[in-house]
């Protein structure tokens, strides 16, 4: 089928687009958050098409059989249905079929985690975790859960620098989500290589984060330096659980993880540690980093972990069941 969803969350749209189906991926002139395009970075295959507003307008007034008049929608943020109705005049779970994912943990008061479709029952909510469907509040909505999944980029961990790393997109803006803070502390123990957009100010907010910064290297890339490291460390306070997690399991890295959200029930206590101390982390990163033998068997028994439970083949089965019942 022809599945229209928005580049949102670049490594999520990686694995969903190496489904079975047409993928089109709205574009705008400036490649901004409403139509991003295909990815830059990450190698995406040829059914993945990009498709204008324009575009999208003239399908939907042809009707079906248009080579862009999606099957079905997939919306990922509150304001895609608003965006897909002004575009398109189709709405979202009357005019076309349409799920919601969900890829974020609420926020604000607990008491106030009611989800935006919480009032309705024609787009079933997509959880990214069971953790997220524990603690958001959908209502009358119909909801299911379709774990994570990466590409198995093979075991490439090779662990020689006896450093950590760690993937965080703007790191000094998001501290108290992304747990920065918590990793400036682990880097006084051991240091620690930081990835991703926006670490180029990591060495005013954090001096003990001012060395080993790698600014939105292209994925493989990434992929190459973070196998390179001893252990991978995840110090996120609230996330959904965080790809590149998964991928630095799958890549064959033992994981250094704050103990919140969906970590304790995604990662093995064999491939690392898992714990709410983060002087434990600290003290489990220095070992790792003077005991590359136990980092190695803890790395592998990572990688054996995330392939069965985060692999490729139960991620799009799971889809397909999803997007044929919306379909």
């Amino acid at each position: 089928m022809k599945v229209l969803l928005w580049h949102v969350h670049g490594s999520w749209t990686t694995s969903f687009v190496h489904g079975r189906h047409d993928y089109l991926v709205p574009v705008v002139p400036d490649r901004g958050p409403d139509g991003r395009g295909r990815a830059q970075t990450w190698d995406w295959p040829s059914s993945t098409v990009e498709v204008t507003p324009q575009q999208l307008a003239a399908a939907a007034r042809a009707g079906g059989g248009h080579p862009h008049r999606p099957d079905v929608v997939v919306l990922q943020r509150p304001h895609d249905a608003a965006l897909l109705e002004a575009w398109t005049g189709l709405r979202a779970g009357v005019d076309v079929p349409a799920v919601h994912v969900e890829h974020n943990t609420p926020r604000g008061d607990v008491d106030d985690w009611r989800h935006p479709l919480a009032d309705q029952d024609r787009v079933r909510v997509v959880h990214v975790t069971h953790f997220n469907a524990a603690v958001w509040d959908t209502g009358r909505a119909p909801t299911d859960v379709v774990e994570h999944a990466v590409p198995d980029p093979g075991p490439l961990w090779h662990g020689s620098e006896p450093r950590l790393s760690a993937v965080v997109n703007e790191p000094v803006r998001r501290t108290r989500v992304a747990g920065t803070d918590l990793l400036a502390r682990v880097a006084v123990s051991v240091p620690v290589d930081v990835y991703g957009m926006g670490v180029e100010a990591l060495p005013d907010a954090f001096p003990a984060l001012s060395t080993g910064l790698h600014e939105d290297l292209p994925q493989a890339a990434m992929h190459a330096r973070v196998a390179a490291h001893r252990a991978y460390l995840h110090a996120y306070r609230w996330t959904s659980l965080g790809l590149a997690l998964v991928e630095a399991m799958t890549l064959g890295s033992p994981v250094l993880v704050l103990a919140t959200t969906a970590a304790g029930e995604s990662v093995p206590p064999e491939a690392g540690l898992v714990t709410s101390d983060v002087d434990a982390l600290a003290r489990a990163a220095r070992v790792l980093a003077h005991d590359h033998e136990e980092a190695a068997w803890r790395g592998k028994a990572a990688r054996a972990h995330a392939l069965d439970r985060f692999g490729m083949e139960r991620f799009h089965r799971e889809w397909d069941r999803v997007l044929e019942g919306a379909a």
